[in-house]
């Protein structure tokens, strides 16, 4: 259950909602026109997470704050808690709604898009980015992360002949040769996670790396097939573009 309130004086203009369910709550605080304060809490039942997050209603009705019962959650930014990392609770509703598997919020398994190294450290670099200069160029970044950020090679997902994709992982860490697509992964279902929408040129480069870690996860025999097909299928039906 989400529930907004704002409060407004001469000095102030606040907001904060909570979503509650389950054994956990996120919050979401600060100055109206910020991307705010992120935080979630968990608890050893739903009775005590419910009993906490209608205290903290209580609080701030007395405080003064007035429920908005019309509090925008769609046009707005979503950040993770730091300590947490991803959650549903901290991600833009389109991506909840639209990608329901619970590896799309996994930050351990190396087949999750934010599980891996390369995926998890892509995304924090998606937020500072969304956070310094908001919801621009997301396209650029992947390569960007590779190339001036890490100083690495960056491969673009443009061959995808099996013999030449043979030679390269024979030649090189198979890992180095899929990190790019790990990052660009990453972004673009880290740009739906946090802003709802996603570039349509990234939407069509994460699609392409999708179907080459396909490949590559035939021949070095990664057993990732079912979610590279999942993650395929929905971002391929996803069409609120940015």
């Amino acid at each position: 259950m989400k529930r907004a309130f704002v409060y407004k004086d001469e000095k102030s203009n606040k907001f904060w909602w909570i979503n509650y369910d389950g054994n956990d709550f996120a919050v979401n605080y600060g100055k109206n026109g910020t991307n705010g304060k992120y935080e979630i809490k968990e608890f050893d039942s739903e009775e005590d997470c419910q009993k906490r997050a209608l205290k903290l209603i209580d609080q701030k009705i007395r405080k003064g704050y007035k429920e908005a019962f019309d509090f925008d959650f769609i046009n707005r930014f979503y950040f993770d808690d730091e300590e947490i990392g991803p959650h549903k609770k901290t991600s833009h509703p389109n991506y909840v709604e639209h990608f329901k598997e619970d590896f799309y919020y996994d930050c351990g398994g190396e087949e999750a898009p934010f599980g891996n190294d390369e995926g998890s450290d892509a995304l924090e670099e998606l937020e500072e980015h969304i956070k310094k200069f908001g919801n621009h160029d997301i396209a650029l970044l992947p390569r960007k992360i590779v190339e001036e950020y890490w100083d690495m090679d960056y491969f673009e997902p443009n061959n995808f002949d099996v013999e030449y994709i043979k030679e390269q992982v024979a030649n090189e860490n198979e890992g180095y040769f899929i990190l790019s697509d790990q990052v660009i992964i990453a972004i673009a279902l880290g740009q739906i996670k946090i802003t709802g929408t996603i570039e349509e040129e990234l939407k069509k480069l994460a699609l392409l790396s999708l179907k080459k870690m396909g490949i590559v996860s035939k021949i070095i025999d990664w057993d990732i097939s079912e979610v590279v097909d999942i993650t395929i299928r929905d971002l391929d039906s996803f069409k609120i573009f940015a």
